[in-house]
């Protein structure tokens, strides 16, 4: 034969594609059902972002909302409390990484680097889990005016920095913007 030569395709080369292409169509479909159970419900894609309104909350005032079953600290803080977090040198921290998710993981934690916006300079968005072992700190408390976790006696600043105690790591920001002036998106 040469190279020229071109052969029809038999009966049986028919027979071993359409029987591979079954094999490959039942191994998919056996398959899907388990690739299938590990997507996340809708209970939890529901929950993946949400918005909250926070027009009500004056300077001083705090609320607690939550996001992935974790509490989320939302605290307008006072002008007094800002100064006092601006004021600290980052050599006075435990931990000098902002640990904000909006921002390089290698952001340093100035005041600036762990509020909600730039602009928005008094609005303080954190999850509310402790760093040490996952206790839930109070708010307006502790040594720095911040957040006090009483299991352990960590101490955050008015910026949630830890400054004192067993906690590691600052308090982490959750990813979010505000979508308007009084609405913040979180997730």
């Amino acid at each position: 034969m040469s190279a020229h030569d071109t052969t029809e395709p038999t009966r049986r080369d028919f027979l071993y594609i359409a029987t591979g292409m079954a094999g490959v169509v039942g191994a998919g479909a056996f398959a899907w059902p388990f690739i299938d159970q590990m997507r996340p419900d809708a209970s939890t894609l529901a929950v993946s972002s949400i918005e909250v309104d926070v027009a009500a909350v004056q300077p001083g005032m705090s609320l607690t909302v939550k996001w992935r079953g974790k509490p989320i600290f939302i605290r307008n803080r006072t002008p007094k409390e800002v100064e006092e977090a601006k004021a600290v040198a980052l050599g006075d921290l435990k931990d000098p990484i902002a640990r904000n998710a909006n921002l390089p993981s290698d952001a340093q934690a100035t005041d600036a680097d762990r509020t909600a916006s730039k602009d928005k300079e008094n609005w303080l968005v954190m999850i509310g889990v402790c760093t040490h072992l996952g206790c839930i700190p109070l708010g307006q408390q502790g040594d720095f005016g911040g957040w006090f976790c009483p299991c352990h006696g960590s101490h955050y600043d008015t910026a949630g920095r830890v400054r004192k105690g067993p906690a590691p790591e600052n308090l982490a920001i959750p990813p979010l913007s505000f979508i308007s002036d009084t609405v913040i998106k979180i997730g």
